[in-house]
């Protein structure tokens, strides 16, 4: 400690070569920014006789969004390295003791390190607010050490005891409806944003990120198309768009310190999204602005969830009906499937011989009954032309479907208690497992508030009613025609499937066929659209009737007018 503990006085006129240190935990805390750290440093260099360099030649360490608690002075990026070339500089400048050190045996590494290479480490602003001066230049005085050690000693005291006040803090804060602990990471979807002042003004809260929430709706738009959460995943990458942790480093780093963007470290490969990634992130409660800690619920003294936004993104329906979209479906037994992407009918068109499917081959254009690559037995297997049966059933479909509406069709979600019952019973059972093993009467209360807590909500989940869910048809003005004219092979092959086509192919007879024999095929729907065309063909027919009953008679032409039914012979009443 200058002019106590250091005995080796310092020459005035002796120039040291001093290397800045500054440390963040927080690159947004402005208390402690690099600039006020800056200088307090070139401050007690200038009284010390110590020198940083300028320019090209400047020794300074700035290590940003470093923790003391967790990063020993030894592994920090910039620090790090200058303590592997001590030779390069006689001195280390720290603004305050808590920027080098928060645990004692850290210091005990850096004053070893310090002795062995004689160097002085000085401190711009110290306990009480002096300056402290460590002179490990003379080997022989065991006091720096000492007092080293001893003021270690209370800054890991105090690294504790802030710690312990911040973790009681933010349970305190987790009760609070509303509120959001600052510097936490949200869930995707969310963003901290100041607290109205119609909600007291004081703290954060949490707002919907409009960009994460258009995602979130693409990607449910996507699952409902029927596609799988790792083809979606596989889609975000493909289009750059960034996965949670790499939006949230994003939007972090449009909120640090731009002053500082010389010393970031190099720029890391963004996380890609994943399947596990978008499951993950669909199935946690907090989309519905509930508050999480380790994986659960905080709930109020009434068992409800606590909400930590006043716009959740989900609703508890729009949730489950998500987490239902998740579910894994049923694998069916299906026959090889090729990827045969230039083949309008696959799925479609099959052999009547042994009902399965029949295969594009594209050196001959035909489709081929393939029984006998796959081990089945066809007693009639089959080949066709691709062009005809292609156009054929083009013909078909369209004359059948083409002049039909294309309705979208809105699935109006319905609500299930049960999903937050089973959640909510789980919760509960499990806290039941902890009866009895708290020893003190205040934890003995604190349990049985809780499970009271989740009682009343289990109570007050029952007495809610089951809503089925609905679907509501909306036109959308376009055609079956118009979606096929526009469309590409595979959109059309979509809307075979979708629409139950099939086409059943008969062995043909020997001949110089140059156009398909209509006998050898039968098209058939059989999804959705069928009652859809049975009542545009009535109304066809009815049409081609009243035609034809209008139609007038050719110039050389006789009507023959309905005779009159003959009348029914009458009884005569004979009075009794």
């Amino acid at each position: 400690m200058e002019n106590t503990s250091s005995p080796v006085k310092i020459p005035p006129t002796e120039t040291l070569r001093g290397v800045r240190c500054i440390r963040l935990s927080v690159r947004t805390d402005e208390t402690t920014s690099p600039e006020r750290q800056r200088e307090a440093d070139d401050i007690a260099a200038a009284s010390l006789g110590i020198d940083f360099g300028e320019g090209a030649a400047l020794r300074e360490a700035v290590d940003l969004d470093v923790s003391a608690s967790k990063v020993g002075p030894f592994e920090r990026p910039q620090l790090g390295g200058w303590l592997a070339r001590p030779d390069d500089f006689d001195a280390l400048v720290w603004w305050r003791f808590d920027r080098a050190i928060r645990s004692m045996g850290d210091m005990h590494e850096l004053a070893k390190w310090a002795r062995e290479h004689r160097k002085m480490l000085v401190f711009a602003e110290g306990i009480g607010g002096g300056r402290l001066v460590f002179d490990f230049r003379n080997p022989m005085d065991p006091m720096s050490e000492l007092m080293m050690l001893m003021l270690a000693f209370a800054a890991q005291v105090e690294s504790q005891s802030i710690k312990d006040r911040v973790t009681g803090a933010q349970a305190a804060m987790r009760k609070m409806a509303l509120r959001w602990r600052g510097g936490g990471k949200p869930a995707y979807g969310y963003l901290p944003a100041p607290m109205p002042a119609e909600h007291g003004g004081i703290g954060w809260t949490l707002v919907p990120d409009p960009y994460a929430v258009k995602i979130i709706e693409r990607i449910i738009a996507e699952l409902v198309d029927g596609k799988g959460v790792l083809t979606i995943a596989r889609g975000l990458n493909a289009d750059g768009v960034l996965s949670p942790s790499a939006h949230w480093a994003a939007h972090q780093a449009r909120v640090k310190n731009k002053t500082a963007a010389a010393t970031d470290k190099p720029a890391k490969k963004p996380v890609q999204w994943n399947a596990q990634t978008i499951t993950r992130m669909l199935t946690n409660p907090a989309l519905m602005g509930w508050k999480m800690h380790r994986g659960k619920p905080v709930r109020d003294d009434q068992g409800n969830p606590v909400m930590a936004t006043t716009s959740p993104i989900f609703t508890r329906e729009e949730f489950d009906q998500v987490a239902a979209l998740l579910t894994p479906k049923p694998i069916e037994q299906k026959a090889p499937e090729r990827k045969d992407s230039t083949a309008l009918l696959l799925r479609v068109i099959h052999c009547n011989g042994c009902a399965e499917r029949m295969y594009l081959n594209r050196s001959s254009g035909t489709y081929r009954c393939s029984s006998y690559k796959y081990g089945t037995y066809c007693p009639a297997p089959c080949t066709v032309r691709a062009e005809w049966v292609d156009d054929y059933v083009t013909d078909e479909f369209l004359k059948a479907a083409g002049q039909i509406q294309i309705n979208r069709v809105t699935e109006i979600p319905g609500y299930d208690p049960q999903p937050e019952i089973d959640a909510t019973l789980a919760e509960f059972e499990e806290h039941q497992h902890e009866k009895g093993r708290q020893k003190s009467k205040s934890a003995q209360a604190a349990w049985q508030r809780r499970a009271d807590a989740l009682d009343a909500r289990l109570a007050e989940l029952e007495s809610r009613e089951k809503r089925e869910a609905r679907r509501e048809v909306v036109p959308t003005g376009r055609t079956y025609a118009d979606q096929w004219h526009q469309g590409d092979t595979e959109v059309r092959r979509t809307m075979l499937v979708d629409a139950g086509a099939r086409l059943a192919v008969k062995r043909g007879t020997k001949g110089g066929w140059r156009t398909l024999d209509t006998r050898r095929v039968d098209f058939t729907i059989t999804g959705e659209l069928d009652p859809a065309i049975e009542e545009l063909a009535a109304v066809a027919a009815d049409a081609e009737a009243e035609t034809r009953d209008d139609a007038p008679p050719a110039p050389d032409g006789t009507i023959r007018l309905a005779e009159p039914a003959p009348a029914e012979p009458t009884r005569e009443l004979v009075a009794a």
